[in-house]
């Protein structure tokens, strides 16, 4: 069975609160009588040393003294002649009285006589006689000193062994009931103190059974600046660092995972890559190949034939080239080695340079182009930005409808700028608008194949902007679709007036 410490150590301490407490009480009973009796003969000893230095003969001239010390000590003073007659007697509380006083006493004087004659040859040696003896008439005893005085008389000084043994059996039943007021208290006080005492200890068990489960989040709080205290101090630091250790191993082992879970992805996109430009280059390098060997077998015999194949040859490398520089390009963006030249720029000014580049294409095309913007100014690289417009205003080209048109917009919200190019023509799929800014993802293979997409275009969009650590997206919208990012908002601001 399972013992708390709390438990033996409150049994511990009360057992020996108990232990102590009967000792003394077995001390008591068994000595403090001896003891009363010893110090009483001491005391004996005292007075008798006293009147003997004092003593002329005459008694009365120590009245005052004797009466003072027999009433503090109750004692029987007799004196004797050097012939064993009675001079004086003083018993008890009665008082003293000469040997010619008519006064009844509750103890007859001779009859301490035979104790002085009992021990006459040690006195007239000069030694001082004490004893406990009875009384020979009464029940009580008596601790008795017998001297010889200075001229040549003899004192007897006596006090009742009763007194003593009352006042010691009144001692004892006093203690008896302060020992067992002071067992009661003292197991009160054992127990709050097995409890105080345990108190620290159980909270720092419950601290490490925490760290035990891995939560450091518990500390211990500082008392009394005691060992304990010490003890606390030094679980509180090994927790944290223990905490600090595992968050740094956990922070590890998370990035471990993250990486493993990077290189896995980077590994499935480098097959997918590889199997993406395999795909899209296949298809020019068939029809070089194969408009190439025409060419060499005298397939197109007139001249007409031969600038058509020639013409193939020539458009097909073409894609061929703007792929692989747009994958060059894109490769160089994800992997950092195009740093952001960040400036601050007038978007508004952007769109309009980027909208002139376009203004011939448009026309050609039949596209109407509206700008919803107000002067803005934004933080970012200013030629990537435009690179990213034109990507956007490249995709309207490609998927515009009949109804042809492409409204551009530049909006202030919240400290940040959204630019957005809309488009007039079918929505995205559901399923796709996850994907659409992903490397060679195409919504329609044989339309983008006839506009020379090589599906890179919204990749380096996405690559531009996560360089920017910005947002960018697409919304389907009634009547069309429109591709969308954000710049922050520079603090500089210029006068703000409609597109």
């Amino acid at each position: 069975m399972k013992i708390s410490l709390r438990t033996r150590l409150f049994a511990a301490v009360s057992l020996l609160v108990v232990f102590f407490v009967a000792f003394s009480w077995i001390m008591n009973s068994t000595y403090l009588e001896k003891y009363y009796i010893h110090q009483n003969k001491k005391q004996l000893i005292s007075i008798a040393a006293s009147i003997d230095a004092s003593y002329r003969g005459d008694m009365e001239e120590l009245s005052v003294e004797v009466n003072r010390v027999e009433r503090a000590a109750r004692l029987n003073l007799l004196v004797f002649d050097s012939n064993l007659n009675l001079k004086y007697y003083s018993l008890g509380a009665e008082g003293w009285n000469s040997t010619g006083a008519a006064r009844r006493l509750e103890r007859r004087p001779e009859s301490l006589l035979p104790l002085v004659r009992t021990y006459l040859p040690a006195l007239q040696a000069g030694d001082k006689v004490i004893a406990v003896s009875q009384d020979q008439n009464e029940i009580e005893g008596l601790v008795s000193i017998v001297s010889m005085l200075n001229n040549g008389d003899y004192l007897l000084l006596s006090t009742p062994l009763v007194s003593i043994q009352e006042s010691a059996a009144i001692a004892n039943r006093f203690f008896l009931f302060t020992g067992l007021l002071t067992i009661l208290l003292g197991l009160l006080v054992v127990y709050f103190f097995a409890r105080n005492f345990t108190k620290p200890i159980l909270e720092l068990n419950h601290i490490a059974q925490k760290m035990a489960q891995l939560d450091f989040s518990a500390r211990y709080v500082s008392h009394s600046k005691d060992e304990l205290d010490e003890l606390g101090e030094s679980i509180n630091s090994l927790s944290a660092q223990l905490d600090k250790s595992i968050t740094e191993l956990q922070a590890a082992n998370q990035k471990l995972r993250q990486d493993i879970e990077q290189e896995r992805r980077i590994d499935k996109m480098r097959k997918q890559f590889v199997s993406n430009v395999s795909h899209e280059l296949k298809t020019p390098i068939a029809l070089i190949q194969g408009y190439a060997e025409g060419l060499k077998l005298n397939v197109a015999e007139d001249q007409v034939s031969k600038d058509y194949y020639c013409d193939v040859i020539g458009d097909e490398a073409d894609k061929m080239n703007r792929m692989v520089k747009e994958l060059l390009e894109l490769s160089q963006i994800e992997a950092g080695y195009i740093p952001l030249q960040t400036s601050v720029f007038d978007i508004k000014t952007l769109l309009q340079e980027t909208l002139k580049k376009y203004d011939l294409l448009f026309r050609d095309k039949g596209i109407e182009v509206e700008l919803q913007a107000e002067q803005l100014m934004v933080k970012g690289d200013q030629v990537r930005i435009g690179q990213v417009l034109g990507n956007y205003f490249n995709n309207a080209i490609d998927h515009i409808d009949a109804e042809k048109k492409i409204r551009v917009a530049a909006d202030r919200m919240e400290g940040r700028a959204r630019i957005s190019v809309y488009n007039s023509g079918p929505p995205i799929p559901a399923d796709a608008v996850d994907k659409i800014f992903a490397s060679f993802y195409k919504i329609d293979e044989a339309r983008t194949r006839a506009f020379g997409g090589s599906g890179l275009g919204l990749s380096v969009v996405r690559a531009i902007m996560d360089q920017h650590r910005q947002k960018y997206g697409v919304l389907n919208q009634t009547g069309g679709v429109s591709f969308w990012f954000e710049l922050e908002e520079a603090n500089e601001r210029i006068g703000e007036g409609p597109g």
